[in-house]
């Protein structure tokens, strides 16, 4: 237990041999007294090397924060909008938690020119993969090219170089930072936060100059979400839907519920459209390769008895490799709110296929070929109705989804599984 829950946190899988299992006890155990502390506190920085990254990032021109992990207890939130706050920094929520608020006036995520326009320092918090959110790719060529300026200072504060993983893709290129700190980002961003209200303090313009750059990414922010806003009305009575369509149809049936959303947002369309404003709304972005499915089954299952209304956009080629897991939710009891993202393929493989396919000079039409869904079409209102859900659907009309949304939430409420699927254009994934 103590290994699982200290930081950076993560599961525990103990196998004991049948032999073991059968055996008598044949002795008392004794148990740790009650007092034992069963979880050290966090790693903290080495106070010499905060006191610089602090100097360094009071004298910035303009500041720019990645976080990956930084909140993974709900107090980490709080820390690092204050920490924000306090710079006037830009901040990329890289999404494997929770990090920040979607509709903060400094959350400058996807937007690559907005964040990193100007950015001299960048303070990274425990992410593990600093290249992609500051590189824009081109999966035709295999290359990706840095939106931060070749000069810029990089400070970094996590686990990077303990984690060690067999897993070679858990790792990009090698991080060269000018600064680096092992420690925990929950309990260093106060740290550092603090330092920095005594420079702000002390030093003359800091504070209006950290206003005037605050506005100025409040701006971005503000055109970004209209922006957004005015993309998701375009082809609105398209039939199958469109995934903005989708994505604000949903955001409109539940915003007045207390909601979780488990884990991914429709290729980024539910952060740019809904708005993520407490920590617990969402558990982290999704990892593909059919683990959403088993995922939303925990989150719902951790969030049982809250009176959260738990939803699942969950997208139809991951379900495939998991269907059964239905059953355990029924099983068991697990109100959630699966509303299918069902694009009828394995779209990020076929999207893929069309790149190549038109860098090369070949055949596009042929792309589909073992990434398609249909003919037949899978029924996954039939499935999980088979399953001991509530379910409805298929739906390619939008206008018929609220109303069935409704319904299906009414289920939820009263401690059921309820599934409906929505088909969506795969021209607007993600």
């Amino acid at each position: 237990y103590s290994v699982m829950m200290s930081a950076r946190q993560g599961p525990i899988y103990m196998v004991y041999d049948a032999g073991l299992q059968e055996a008598q006890l044949d002795h008392d155990v004794e148990m740790p007294p009650p007092g034992a502390v069963t979880v050290p506190t966090g790693p903290a920085a080495d106070p010499v090397a905060l006191e610089k990254a602090a100097d360094t990032l009071a004298a910035a021109n303009r500041v720019a924060i990645i976080a990956d992990f930084a909140a993974r207890p709900p107090h980490g939130w709080n820390h690092v909008v204050e920490l924000a706050e306090t710079l006037g920094a830009s901040v990329w929520d890289v999404g494997s938690r929770l990090n920040f608020p979607s509709d903060h006036p400094l959350n400058l995520t996807a937007d690559f020119d907005g964040c990193y326009d100007g950015v001299d320092v960048v303070l990274t918090l425990d992410i593990a993969d600093f290249e992609k959110p500051t590189h824009v790719r081109d999966i035709s060529t295999r290359t990706v090219v840095s939106k931060v300026q070749a000069n810029a200072t990089w400070i970094d504060i996590g686990f990077t170089d303990i984690e060690i993983s067999k897993w070679s893709m858990d790792y990009a290129r090698p991080y060269y930072a000018q600064q680096r700190m092992t420690a925990d980002p929950v309990t260093t961003a106060p740290q550092l936060t603090k330092l920095l209200k005594e420079r702000i303090a002390k030093t003359s313009g800091l504070r209006e100059k950290i206003a005037k750059r605050t506005e100025e990414i409040g701006k971005r922010h503000r055109e970004n979400r209209a922006k957004w806003s005015k993309q998701a009305q375009e082809h609105w009575d398209q039939k199958p839907m469109t995934v903005p369509r989708l994505a604000l149809e949903v955001w409109e049936t539940i915003k007045g519920e207390d909601w979780v959303l488990t884990t991914g947002d429709l290729g980024s369309w539910g952060k740019k459209l809904w708005n993520f404003d407490r920590p617990y709304c969402h558990a982290g972005r999704e990892l593909g390769t059919g683990t959403q499915i088993g995922l939303s089954l925990g989150v719902a299952l951790a969030n049982k008895g809250t009176g959260r209304l738990v939803v699942d956009l969950q997208p139809d080629g991951d379900l495939m490799f998991d269907a059964g897991s239905l059953w355990i939710a029924a099983k068991y009891k697990i109100p959630m709110l699966i509303v299918m993202f069902n694009n009828r393929a394995y779209y990020n493989d076929w999207n893929h296929q069309i790149v190549l396919a038109k860098t090369r000079g070949t055949d596009p039409s042929r792309a589909h070929i073992g990434m398609d869904l249909y003919d037949p079409d899978p029924d996954f209102a039939g499935l999980a109705k088979s399953m001991g859900w509530y379910s409805e659907g298929p739906f390619e009309n939008a206008d018929d989804l609220k109303p069935a949304l409704k319904r299906a939430i009414e289920q939820v409420k009263q401690g059921k599984p309820a599934l409906i699927d929505a088909v969506c254009d795969r021209r607007n994934h993600g």
